[in-house]
């Protein structure tokens, strides 16, 4: 206990050089900045992360099925009774996707088309996304389509004032050698109904219509490409996946939300750690201040040193005590740079006082999302004490061995 208490007296009593005060202090700056900044851009990580997450949440169901070969599978009870029998699944939706040539008043668009059946409402929280019309398949005797809002734009299609039909021709399978339109596409036309927008990766790629109409449109009454699952509540996905998976054979593919989109979240994450490598490397450089103060400071103690290894303190006492001294400077610094953090990120939470841009922008968002997360601040508090230890290990070295010369 007396070494912290050296350490201390050290760290803040009266230096005979005004110099070392000032370095001292420049690296519980350095320290401080590198450590709000690392709380603060991790917060702001956390939050784009959260913001992407929801919208994908929205579009992409709790477990996917495919074929593990092909495109399309036949639909089967048999298939949905192996599901059932999980005691997993709430709710499964059957689907059928196709890339598609749309026609709208003069204009064309390349987009894929998306045949969902009554359930599908309930494995995905699309309709919270719909931003004019309604998520409805059907009016009246007409088939009804839901149209992203870039494709909208792109055909200057309004959906509360549409002129004519929305035309979708579909490839037929083996038409890649006829020279015939009519025998190249399956061709529909179908009443806009409503217009959903999440993000520019869905508004500008799907429209959806009933997977009645889709599997007409394709002239295969039981074709699927996908089944979309909604889990039973406090089931984990990853232990559904398995059991799932464990039911059906190798002749499906099931996949977890996460791994629907695998490669989105992992590029967040590299892009996360990232970031953090690159402030602690700044953190790393500005501890050089630490190992200048230090080996002023052991300069300044000779005679103390000398005392207390007179008194029985050992190489280790002498080495423990400037490492505690490198330690708690730094700790000082981010510690007042962390708590400026943790204020920030509360204030941006509640009042979004930093904005992404200007009023009347397209962002889906108005201010810099931010979720501040304790494991943030633990993990900005364990760089500090690691770089700090490191860099006091030299000059504490130093000075349990009495060796004050110092070569670059």
């Amino acid at each position: 206990m007396y070494k912290l208490r050296i350490a201390f007296r050290y760290l803040f009593s009266k230096k005979s050089t005004n110099a070392i005060n000032v370095v001292t202090w420049v690296s519980m700056l350095g320290m401080g900045v590198g450590a709000f900044a690392l709380v603060i851009v991790l917060s702001v990580f956390n939050g784009f992360e959260g913001l992407v997450v929801s919208l994908y949440n929205s579009f992409y169901p709790e477990l996917q099925i495919t074929t593990a070969s092909g495109k399309f599978f036949q639909d089967a009870d048999a298939l949905r009774n192996s599901i059932n029998k999980t005691g997993a699944v709430e709710t499964i939706s059957a689907t059928l996707e196709e890339n598609a040539y749309l026609q709208y008043a003069g204009k064309d668009y390349i987009a894929t088309v998306k045949g969902v059946d009554n359930n599908y409402l309930k494995v995905t929280s699309l309709n919270d996304k719909v931003k004019e019309g309604s998520f409805s398949l059907k009016k009246g005797d007409f088939d009804g389509t839901v149209i992203g809002a870039n494709i909208c734009d792109a055909l200057s299609l309004n959906v509360k004032g549409f002129t004519e039909p929305l035309i979708i021709n579909v490839p037929r399978n083996g038409s890649g050698t006829s020279l015939s339109p009519d025998d190249a596409f399956y061709t529909a036309s179908v009443i806009p109904t409503g217009m959903f927008s999440i993000q520019q990766e869905f508004d500008g790629k799907y429209l959806f219509v009933s997977l009645e109409f889709m599997q007409k449109l394709m002239g295969e009454e039981q074709q699927l490409s996908a089944l979309e699952l909604k889990l039973k509540k406090d089931i984990d996905p990853k232990a559904a996946k398995k059991l799932v998976q464990a039911a059906l054979g190798n002749e499906y593919q099931v996949k977890t939300k996460y791994e629907q989109k695998e490669t989105l979240y992992r590029i967040m994450q590299i892009e996360r750690w990232a970031v953090y490598a690159i402030l602690s490397f700044i953190m790393l450089i500005v501890s050089f201040n630490i190992i200048g103060s230090l080996l002023m400071i052991v300069l300044e103690k000779r005679k103390d040193i000398s005392i207390l290894k007179t008194m029985g303190a050992s190489e280790k006492d002498i080495q423990f005590i400037f490492v505690m001294e490198g330690i708690l400077s730094a700790l000082i610094g981010a510690g007042i740079g962390i708590l400026l953090a943790i204020a920030i990120c509360l204030l941006q939470m509640k009042y979004g006082f930093v904005k992404l841009g200007t009023s009347g922008s397209t962002f889906v968002v108005d201010a810099y999302p931010v979720v501040l997360k304790f494991s943030d601040v633990v993990l900005a508090f364990f760089t500090v004490v690691v770089i700090s230890g490191l860099a006091s290990f030299i000059p504490s070295r130093r000075a349990a061995k009495g060796n004050m010369e110092f070569k670059l």
